[in-house]
């Protein structure tokens, strides 16, 4: 029966009741009960939305001054978490918290005229906004004695109560448990107000603004910056240690986990800004980048993505990265002491705000290169990397992973700082090596490439884009390294691989393309991989006489019918693993995992720019689609070649043989392999160490062709990324809210939930 809102005992039992917690509250409103009340007697939900709110207003002006209001304020949020997305999964209820509440004025002092009535969705986050900086509720109150009058709400400068010292503020305030408990549940609820999104099928053209967050980040929310400031300092000053002693996790019940967790996951979403959409267009179709275009002014403002990257002193940046790399770092924290220190499970938010961080703030960005310090966050990505390779439920953590990479190896001092030696001994299933963090990161790659599971295959153009990337400035690869990419090499360049795929000569492109720029730019520290290239010089031989008859491409792909192996791993030395490292694991059966939407190609992901004399890039224009520069077809030519039955066409081969870039390596052969034949008959040597030290000293200066310019494939904003992003943040959302499950068993669109 619908229930007059007037009918105050009948509401007050929702929210009178002491001490529950919001686990009681799921369990004692159940999914069926809400959609039942829904469907039968939508006025009933209406109202308790209503008065939930309202109550959350009330508190929010008085202040929450006695025990019996902060519960009534609890218990309200606990109840609109669990009911907010059983209204968001009905699309006739969509449009509900954005109608306007009779009597509820913008101007406040109750005006009567519904002009000016502040829609329910609004007058929620305002709340939310006020009660997180709400004194002896979720900030230390700063009165001296409890004589003196409570703090006025309204003329609070929520500035001076910033949750923790870092960005902007110096105070560090005394921990105090209750207020991190009731900070952990508002922001519970901000986080579901936010997640309608969830409930969107994912559309790139949507212009992708989610109104919750729009409102709740623009001038409308007078605590954005001190709100702001807050998650930031929350997150990046925790440290999961426990003060630094072993087992202190296991003493104490680190209550401060599961806030900065929720801080992490607020902060990302309020972040949630297609960069690449954000010039607007003008009339002819070029882009201003100035927000100030009168003809069709943007949305508000995002605050938050205002402030993200207005932050410009060093030691705000300083702040921010120590503590990003101390919390990713955190789960490699190998001591002797097993479970010595707490494990914390929130590193892929982590990683989506260093994301978000290099993305809108370029100063950070350079920040991060400027110092050996960005080795702090390419180790723990690296070993994220590695582990999971053969994890289909982690596939989300293999691309931010990569992504975050490709990013910085647009950067020349990102492959500059790879050159330092890596001696941190981090248990890797990887072959034990001696050498640098670029020996690291391109034996990782090997790994995933050769042993990791088939759906990153979509991922390897870009890890070898990173490797090409960085290529220029290696200045010493390990023997391990060497044989590693030169494995990679035969894998790729394989007739049945070659052809069995219209893109898979990119491949063989980007690792001739690396040969030639360490060849050209760092010839002399890199015997090792010029002695691998001698020894298998048979494989560049075969590229160069690669057939394009369509008999023998048609065999070729017969071969490769009974070989369905992958990538062999036979041929390249595995060598023992580190010690103490446990081997990559598939996820365990019944794992859930999210769908994400397919990400753009590298050639949508990247443009190309040149290096320059003085160092500087220049950015080249994009190719005509008809034949790129390697020769791959248009888009839509290839799809007509009938790869499968083999017939494909020898002209299509001819196509990107032809621009095979070989000359600088068959040069290099031409001169060093007689000269390497005659020392090894004339002292009889077998020992690779004399051919070696005869290769450091040899020189090949003026018998090189003319270096080819540096190319450098830059990461560009674009919203497919930028849809990507979406859908992978909120899919790790969803799965990591568990207790309570706020979104389980509702009828989520952005992604599918599957079991592996």
């Amino acid at each position: 029966q619908p229930v007059e809102a007037t009918d105050d005992a009948f509401w007050d039992q929702f929210w009178a009741d002491t001490a529950t917690s919001v686990q009681d509250v799921f369990a004692l409103v159940p999914a069926a009960e809400i959609r039942a009340v829904r469907e039968e007697s939508p006025s009933n939900l209406a109202t308790l939305c209503y008065k939930a709110v309202e109550k959350l207003v009330q508190g929010a002006e008085s202040g929450c001054h006695s025990e019996k209001e902060k519960q009534i304020v609890l218990n309200c949020s606990r109840l609109l978490t669990r009911v907010l997305p059983y209204i968001f999964e009905d699309p006739d209820w969509r449009g509900f918290f954005w109608s306007t509440v009779p009597g509820a004025g913008r101007g406040g002092q109750g005006e009567e005229d519904d002009e000016n009535a502040r829609p329910l969705a609004e007058s929620l986050l305002l709340a939310i906004a006020d009660l997180l900086f709400c004194p002896d509720f979720t900030v230390q109150s700063h009165r001296r004695s409890t004589v003196d009058s409570a703090e006025d709400v309204h003329s609070l400068d929520s500035c001076e109560y910033i949750w923790e010292a870092g960005v902007g503020f110096a105070h560090s305030p005394q921990p105090n448990y209750i207020h991190d408990m009731n900070r952990m549940e508002l922001l519970k609820l901000l986080l579901t107000c936010f997640s309608e999104a969830m409930y969107l099928p994912p559309a790139p053209e949507s212009g992708s603004t989610n109104p919750w967050v729009q409102f709740f980040c623009s001038t409308e929310n007078r605590h954005a910056l001190p709100l702001f400031t807050s998650l930031l300092n929350t997150v990046c000053a925790y440290d999961p240690v426990g003060y630094g002693i072993p087992y202190n996790h296991l003493l104490f019940s680190d209550y401060r986990e599961p806030l900065v967790e929720e801080a992490a996951q607020v902060l990302i979403v309020t972040l949630d800004h297609d960069n690449a959409s954000s010039a607007s267009p003008t009339v002819d179709g070029t882009t201003t980048g100035t927000a100030m275009d009168d003809a069709d002014p943007p949305g508000p403002e995002n605050l938050f993505v205002n402030y993200l990257s207005r932050i410009h002193r060093e030691e705000d940046f300083q702040f921010i990265l120590k503590g990003i790399a101390r919390l990713l770092s955190n789960p490699l924290l190998q001591t002797y002491l097993p479970n010595s220190t707490k494990k914390i499970q929130f590193h892929q938010e982590l990683l989506v705000l260093f994301w978000k961080l290099c993305d809108f703030n370029k100063k950070f960005l350079f920040f991060v290169l400027k110092s050996s310090d960005v080795l702090d966050i390419l180790v723990p990505i690296l070993f994220f990397l590695n582990d999971a390779r053969a994890d289909q439920s982690r596939v989300g953590l293999m691309h931010i992973g990569v992504f975050i990479l490709l990013l910085l190896s647009g950067e020349r001092n990102f492959g500059v700082r790879l050159n330092k030696p890596y001696s941190v001994r981090v248990p890797m299933d990887i072959p034990v090596f001696t050498g640098t963090h670029a020996d690291l990161l391109i034996v990782v790659f090997h790994k995933i490439i050769t042993s990791g599971h088939q759906r990153l295959q979509p991922l390897f153009d870009c890890l070898l884009t990173i490797v090409v990337n960085v290529s220029p400035y290696l200045k010493s690869l390990s023997m391990v390294t060497a044989n590693k990419l030169l494995h990679l090499l035969e894998a790729f360049s394989t007739t049945w691989f070659l052809f069995s795929a219209a893109q898979n000569h990119h491949l063989v492109f980007f690792l001739l393309e690396v040969f030639n720029n360490i060849i050209q730019y760092q010839f002399d520290g890199n015997s090792n991989l010029v002695y691998a290239i001698i020894r298998k010089r048979s494989v560049f031989h075969q590229l160069a006489n690669l057939p394009t008859d369509p008999p023998t491409i048609h065999k070729a792909l017969q071969r490769r019918r009974r070989t369905p192996e992958p990538l062999s791993r036979t041929g390249s030395q595995e060598g023992t693993s580190m010690e103490g490292s446990r081997p990559a694991a598939p996820a365990e059966p019944g794992t859930l995992k999210t769908s994400l939407v397919a990400t753009p190609g590298i050639d949508k992901l990247t443009e190309k720019s040149q290096v320059s004399e003085d160092g500087t890039l220049r950015s080249l224009e994009p190719e005509p689609q008809q034949s790129s520069e390697d020769g791959s077809p248009a888009k839509g030519a290839w799809l007509a070649l009938p790869f499968s039955s083999g017939l494909c066409s020898g002209g299509w081969v001819l196509s990107w043989k032809s621009k095979l870039p070989l000359q600088t390596i068959m040069r290099l052969l031409q001169v060093l392999v007689p000269q390497v034949e005659k020392i090894c008959i004339d002292k009889g040597l077998t020992d690779e160490s004399e051919i070696l030290r005869f290769l450091q000293h040899g020189t090949l200066v003026g018998l090189l062709p003319v270096p080819h310019p540096i190319l450098i494939r830059k990461y560009q904003a674009n919203s497919g990324t930028a849809m990507w992003f979406r859908t992978y943040m909120w899919g790790v959302i969803y799965l990591r809210n568990a207790d309570p499950p706020v979104w389980y068993d509702t009828d989520v669109k952005l992604f599918e939930i599957q079991r592996v």
